[in-house]
């Protein structure tokens, strides 16, 4: 795996690291013997230049526009798979076999059902709760109704919770919708498949039947698939440092549904939508472009350019020509969001200033626009993320569990607070 050293020259004194090579991606230098050998840390916020963990499940190449699942990639799941065979993919390794998909998807639909005082505990929320609030105590409260599946030494239960976690989500995030909303909860038919099922539970109601359009159906498909793992993000990390701790799955993937909460993780589609909306026609699209050149103007054009593709995010094709599907079928094609986030990608790809910055159109820049169509409010788009995340997150946690190299998680700092000092009494301050 290495057979090349970096030297570090540091008062005086060389130290040597080996360089490690993964099977494609940059090198890295293994400075875990830093400290030990020369009583120094590394310092780098966010952690953007330091590998935290060894991963075989996902690859992005943000120059090259590349974004492999297990080698995969992504335009090709998303043209010719389905999310669930994409989650066992995920999961285990290897795409499956005829057979193999069909006990994993059995076994899926046979978990979609929530443990029934769970009913009692959405009941517990204020009526105007966000849905992601809902989801975020949900899944933790899911130790609390499933002891069967919290033993991570375990690897049977290891299994059962990770299948509970991808089949239960839909109906988490369906539910927290309907609650929202003051509309009665929609059980899971297990004659659905995964996606048309959560279409059904979040817009069908007890008063008439409800049909699910194929399309919709496979445009939620193609979302859960497109969001389903993005290698080392904030929430992923966040799962793998809770994991680190052993606590326990469920616990994990709530901690990562709060992380991916924040507006600059998950809401981001959320945020893109609202700016095509305040844009409002392709006529003040110019005016808008000039004030995201503007140093000294707050705002930002959101939906463009992305932390890791330095590249047209290849997310965002198929996202592109998922929306044109959508929005052809609900008759809607001139919809002026949409003709504004046409116009927008034009310029972008043809104007020197989105050109020189390498500001290219990202995955939220179509999601949102598909997901508004379809009929969510915005307050759910980032539970749709989450819902479609949690099989990434598990497969990253399952990975991190069965790592003999992998140990709880401690960053280090640099201090810059107040010295040793002696403390005075209060009287005396």
């Amino acid at each position: 795996m290495t057979d090349r050293i970096a030297k570090l020259e540091l008062n005086g004194e060389s130290y040597e690291f080996p360089v490690l090579s993964g099977t494609v991606g940059p090198d890295v230098i293994d400075i875990r013997t830093l400290y030990a050998k020369t009583g120094h840390f590394t310092f780098d916020p966010g952690y953007t230049s330091t590998g935290s963990t060894e991963s075989g499940i996902t690859y992005i190449d943000g120059g090259q526009g590349t974004l492999l699942y297990r080698g995969y990639p992504i335009e090709q799941l998303a043209e010719k798979s389905s999310f669930l065979e994409v989650s066992y993919l995920l999961l285990n390794g290897e795409l499956p076999s005829k057979a193999e998909f069909a006990e994993f998807e059995e076994k899926i639909t046979r978990h979609t059902m929530l443990h029934e005082q769970m009913v009692k505990f959405f009941e517990g929320f204020r009526r105007d709760a966000h849905p992601m609030a809902i989801i975020c105590g949900a899944v933790g409260a899911m130790s609390a109704f499933y002891h069967d599946s919290t033993d991570i030494t375990d690897p049977k239960q290891r299994v059962i919770a990770s299948h509970r976690l991808i089949a239960k989500m839909p109906t988490i995030a369906a539910w927290a919708y309907k609650y929202s909303v003051g509309q009665p909860f929609i059980y899971p038919r297990n004659d659905l498949g995964f996606a048309a099922n959560f279409l059904r539970m979040c817009f069908a109601v007890p008063a008439e039947e409800y049909v699910v359009s194929p399309t919709m159906a496979r445009a939620m498909d193609r979302i859960f698939t497109l969001h389903a793992d993005h290698e080392q993000n904030a929430s992923t990390s966040t799962v793998r440092l809770a994991g680190s701790s052993h606590a326990n799955p469920f616990a994990c993937i709530a901690a990562g549904v709060a992380s991916l909460w924040g507006p600059a993780h998950g809401g981001a589609n959320e945020a893109c939508l609202n700016m095509l909306r305040e844009i409002g026609s392709v006529d003040r699209i110019p005016e808008f472009i000039e004030r995201a050149k503007d140093k000294n103007d707050p705002f930002r054009l959101m939906g463009f350019g992305h932390r890791v593709y330095k590249n047209f995010d290849p997310r965002a094709k198929v996202m592109q020509q998922t929306a044109h599907e959508v929005l052809s079928e609900l008759g809607v094609e001139n919809n002026p969001t949409l003709q504004v986030a046409q116009e927008l990608e034009r310029i972008a790809l043809e104007d020197d200033y989105f050109i020189e910055k390498k500001l290219y159109p990202n995955v939220d820049f179509y999601s949102g626009i598909i997901l508004d169509a379809i009929g969510f409010p915005t307050s759910m788009f980032t539970a749709i993320f989450a819902l479609a995340r949690t099989v990434g997150w598990i497969s990253q946690w399952k990975e991190m569990i069965d790592d003999p190299k992998q140990k709880i998680g401690r960053p280090r700092q640099l201090y810059t607070g107040a010295t040793a000092r002696d403390y005075i009494d209060i009287s005396e301050r």
